[in-house]
């Protein structure tokens, strides 16, 4: 398990594909910025691209690996475009015992973690980087240099210090954790939206921290007027 932002080398060797799935492994400051490197600032609308905005899969969808998923896009550029699948719990483990897996925590200390801890849940966030840990989060909590601000009120931290503000439950209201993430490289993500592999629509705090995971699709669906069971492969999006 991994945490802490990319920088230097690793930087240069995050626009790669992973090596183990082949998927492209985003710079998110990049992709945020448009423009390369650099430090993350508070982002602005841009046409065309979908920072802020949650992706559903089409029941078409032929990669099972994204089934019936609800991703938020943290970053979205002509550089590419990443995101967190928001709708599918990491099995057999729970936030607690990543804090003592980490070492944020002994596990002596578990008794003593406040209930805001307990409450957040770990999520499989894709099929790149599975050992890396990222945290959505609501924008109470912020660190200087590490948190980067996506869109309406909602952030993205990725070190160890988010952990421990949890734990102490000095954290952000609202947080979920998240293994991997899902990539695309420049373009991807649009021709998949034009080939109908998305739809999207805005997001809000209960699609990305609700408790209820099995309910995401659909609710995420009822926000642009659509019926599970009137929708099909064919043309359209939000």
């Amino acid at each position: 398990m991994k945490f802490g932002r990319k920088t230097g080398k690793d930087d240069e060797a995050a626009a790669k594909p992973d090596p183990e799935t082949g998927e492209p492994a985003v710079d998110v400051g990049a992709a945020r910025s448009g423009r390369g490197k650099g430090r993350a600032r508070t982002p602005s609308p841009r046409r065309g691209y979908l920072d802020g905005q949650m992706l559903i899969a089409m029941p078409s969808m032929g990669d099972d690996r994204f089934s019936r998923s609800v991703i938020y896009i943290c970053a979205h550029s002509s550089d590419g475009a990443m995101g967190i699948i928001v709708n599918q719990p990491a099995s057999n483990i729970s936030f607690a015992d990543l804090l003592v897996k980490l070492d944020v925590i002994p596990a002596s200390d578990l008794i003593e973690l406040p209930s805001s801890a307990g409450g957040v849940k770990v999520l499989k966030g894709g099929p790149v980087e599975t050992e890396r840990g990222f945290v959505l989060h609501s924008n109470d909590f912020f660190i200087e240099n590490s948190t980067l601000p996506i869109d309406d009120g909602i952030c993205l931290t990725a070190t160890l210090d988010i952990l421990k503000a949890i734990a102490r439950g000095d954290g952000p209201a609202n947080a979920v954790l998240a293994l991997g993430y899902a990539g695309w490289a420049p373009g991807q993500l649009e021709s998949e939206i034009h080939q109908n592999g998305w739809l999207h629509c805005s997001a809000d705090a209960e699609l990305v921290f609700g408790k209820d995971n099995d309910a995401k699709y659909n609710k995420a669906l009822k926000k642009i007027g659509i019926d599970i069971g009137m929708l099909s492969g064919e043309a359209g999006h939000a």
